[in-house]
């Protein structure tokens, strides 16, 4: 892709609804999700698409899911989640057929339509809608997709294969074993999250099938557990409180505090020289950095100058180094900041606290990113801690 980021993980459903109350499942466990509505480069890690071919007759289909896949998979995807109808609605073996042929030579796609919360069940491979089997509730006279056998190995053409969650690997031995498609039963939550153990230790020639029941327990079993980006923090407010949260900031011994001095920003050249000093220094490893005006009430500083720089100099370390997201202070800084980001605007998602909102920047290459932003007089003496904290770990989700 064109930013050098892909995404990591590629969901393709058979419907538009499918797939976005699949990728939510993904968005809630911390990956930056998008579900496309026409292909495009993004830097999203999951990625979700539906190729609207649940009515479509079976070869269309698959020519449709295959040509998903092969896009996906080309842009950088290492895991792909195939969303399929709950009920088994669609010209399923088909569509299943064409994506594990475009994804891998040895793909084996791993079979379970469950998701309990939604009263859907696998018992001994039948698929139970509420305890019926499926093709005697409504859905088996549907008048475009009818659902005439319950036993999804029989409508698949596929195994049966039944896996005990003791081990996982002894799990994915049976599932390749039963190539290329194999079923597996669930009827709780602890089930799937069986079989998603199962998925993981078949590795990335799985192709899981099914509805967000088992996305929502692949979204936390394939997450990488990692330290999360660091957040930078723009400080450009003089305010009494945001300098007393700023004595915070360089109390804690988890952040860096970067602060130039009048005589740094007296001139561009002087400018330059302590700006890519700042980014030479720049440690990925630490969790918070903050980037702080200097006291200068002489009035021997314009404040608008400082903001401009402060946020041009932010956004160089956000092309330079990966972070979680942005803090600033003080309408001036966010104005620049944001700006400099090139954000068409902010999402609003919640509050850190009364006062002090969060959200993600809208537009630009930074699109995606949380952001708080501050007044120079709110909040509590750790207030600028916590937003840096929130930012890092909600990714702008609601708190």
């Amino acid at each position: 892709m064109s930013t050098g980021k892909h995404p990591r993980v590629a969901v393709i459903a058979d419907d538009l609804t499918g797939a976005g109350d699949t990728a939510a499942q993904f968005l809630h466990a911390g990956w930056r999700t998008e579900l496309q509505l026409d292909p495009a480069d993004s830097d999203s890690e999951v990625v979700a698409v539906s190729t609207d071919s649940r009515a479509l007759p079976a070869e269309r289909a698959a020519e449709a899911a295959a040509e998903a896949t092969l896009r996906l998979r080309a842009a950088g995807a290492d895991r792909l989640y195939k969303k399929v109808d709950s009920t088994l609605r669609g010209p399923l073996r088909a569509e299943i057929d064409a994506v594990l042929a475009a994804w891998s030579p040895d793909a084996v796609a791993v079979v379970c339509p469950a998701f309990p919360a939604n009263g859907r069940t696998v018992r001994d491979g039948v698929l139970l809608v509420d305890g019926t089997e499926v093709h005697r509730t409504a859905v088996g006279t549907d008048p475009v997709t009818p659902v005439a056998q319950s036993r999804i190995a029989a409508l698949l053409g596929a195994e049966h294969v039944r896996i005990t969650g003791k081990d996982a690997e002894a799990d994915a031995a049976l599932l390749r074993a039963a190539a290329p498609v194999a079923v597996v039963d669930a009827e709780t939550d602890e089930d799937l999250a069986r079989v998603a153990a199962a998925v993981v230790a078949l590795g990335p020639d799985a192709v899981p099938v099914g509805s967000a029941g088992l996305a929502a327990r692949l979204a936390h079993t394939w997450r990488p557990a990692r330290e999360p980006e660091p957040a930078l923090i723009v400080v450009t407010s003089l305010h009494q409180t945001t300098r007393g949260q700023v004595a915070e900031l360089a109390a804690d011994g988890a952040t860096l505090l970067e602060q130039p001095d009048p005589s740094d920003l007296a001139d561009d050249s002087a400018w330059r020289a302590w700006g890519e000093g700042f980014l030479d220094r720049f440690d990925p490893a630490a969790p918070r950095t903050a980037l702080v005006a200097p006291e200068d009430r002489g009035g021997g500083l314009d404040p608008a100058v400082v903001a401009r720089v402060f946020g041009a100099l932010a956004a160089r370390t956000a092309a330079r180094h990966e972070l979680s997201g942005f803090v600033v202070t003080g309408g001036d800084g966010a104005r620049a900041l944001t700006a400099a980001l090139a954000a068409r605007a902010i999402t609003l998602t919640g509050e850190v606290s009364p006062g002090i909102p969060i959200g993600t920047l809208s537009g630009g290459p930074h699109n995606g990113r949380a952001i708080v932003t501050k007044a120079g007089g709110f909040g509590s003496p750790t207030a600028l801690l916590e937003a840096a904290d929130a930012v890092r770990h909600t990714k702008g989700t609601n708190t």
